[in-house]
């Protein structure tokens, strides 16, 4: 299964974003997205799972989580916006997905897959504009980065 990631969209949902996520069977969005109308634009290229990140404040975005667990093919992937509020004995899932800092990161650390697919909406500094991707086949998962701009 091939999973794409986003995070820190702010609003912008570029089309380079919905080009490189288009065909995969599912979308996670790792926080500040925005507004409603960028999980509208992402669900309709697949099901989309988000939480919500610190920007996230107006009405809309009450109803998205602060964090999820999810399991795909029997990977336990635990969804939070900011990594360094991870409560790793609450988490203790094989996968950790985070944004907020901007900064694209796949790191494996004491067998736990740590991916923040970086920001896919306003540059932050000097910072890349990226997605990633996280497929999870037969138990076990890998993630990569892709560079938008």
């Amino acid at each position: 299964m091939r999973i794409g990631l986003i995070s820190d969209t702010h609003g912008l949902l570029r089309p380079e974003a919905l080009q490189a996520l288009a065909g995969v069977e599912h979308i996670i969005h790792a926080g500040d997205i925005g507004g409603p109308e960028v999980l509208d634009a992402l669900r309709k290229l697949a099901t989309v799972d988000a939480v919500r990140g610190n920007n996230d404040k107006d009405a809309w975005a009450k109803e998205i989580p602060e964090r999820l667990a999810l399991k795909f093919d029997g990977v336990g992937i635990y969804v939070l916006h900011d990594v360094k509020e991870l409560d790793i004995a609450v988490a203790r899932q094989r996968v950790i997905i985070a944004g907020h800092s901007h900064k694209p990161l796949v790191a494996k650390r004491d067998d736990v897959l740590f991916v923040n697919p970086g920001s896919a909406g306003p540059r932050r500094f000097s910072l890349p504009v990226t997605i990633g991707y996280l497929t999870v086949t037969d138990g076990r998962a890998s993630a990569e980065i892709r560079q938008l701009l």
